[in-house]
């Protein structure tokens, strides 16, 4: 999804802080994706499932300043969530659906694709 002001490419980070903010938390990522199966999230905030995606998200965004743009902090995700337990990234999957519907995403692209009537 494109949003305003997004459409531009950064120079790479020199920040040594943030790369090895980065390789803590791609080890770390697995982990915490594995343990948050069976977590709660409509009645509790701040769990164990909250916890791998805030993870995730700081991944992301240490890698795409590193590498000054967006593709490598979605390669370093996907690389994290490889090395997680499948179910446990299905888990994972199932509370950012929940989030994205919850905070209007539906509606968002719903210009672009209408009612959905099936396959």
């Amino acid at each position: 999804m494109l949003f305003p002001g997004k459409d531009y490419r950064r120079q790479p980070a020199n920040d040594i802080g943030a790369t090895e903010d980065a390789r803590r938390l791609a080890a770390d990522a697995p982990q915490l994706v594995d343990g948050a199966v069976g977590s709660e999230w409509y009645t509790e905030h701040g769990t164990a499932v909250d916890a791998a995606a805030f993870a995730l998200c700081r991944l992301r965004r240490a890698r795409a300043g590193e590498g000054g743009g967006p593709e490598l902090g979605d390669d370093a995700v996907r690389a994290a969530l490889s090395g997680a337990d499948p179910q446990s990234v299905i888990w994972l999957a199932s509370r950012a659906i929940s989030y994205m519907d919850e905070n209007g995403f539906p509606e968002a692209v719903e210009p672009w694709f209408g009612a959905y009537e099936g396959p």
